[in-house]
């Protein structure tokens, strides 16, 4: 494997490492947020009900996904595009 082929794969490994934290970075976030609020809540309130920390994570997820949708196409549709775009270029 020539050096430029073995830095086009760690390149290309590491733009699709970056894109996959920025796609699931938001969903995270929205997730700990959540079981943090709501721990905090569980332990003051001494309610250990499991389905009290699964159900309102669940919606955060759900809205959280459902307003960023926009955003997360994009930069998949652009990572996409870069890719494909480049490929010409790789074989030659």
């Amino acid at each position: 494997m020539h050096s430029d082929e073995l830095q086009l794969a760690v390149d290309l490994g590491r733009d699709a490492l970056v894109v996959a934290l920025k796609l699931s970075l938001p969903i995270l976030i929205a997730g700990l947020v959540v079981g943090v609020v709501i721990s905090v809540l569980q332990a003051a309130t001494q309610v250990q009900e499991q389905t009290l920390s699964f159900v309102p994570k669940m919606i955060a997820i759900v809205a959280v996904l459902f307003l960023m949708m926009p955003w997360l196409l994009t930069v998949l549709v652009e990572y996409t595009h870069e890719v494909v775009t480049d490929m010409g270029t790789w074989f030659r």
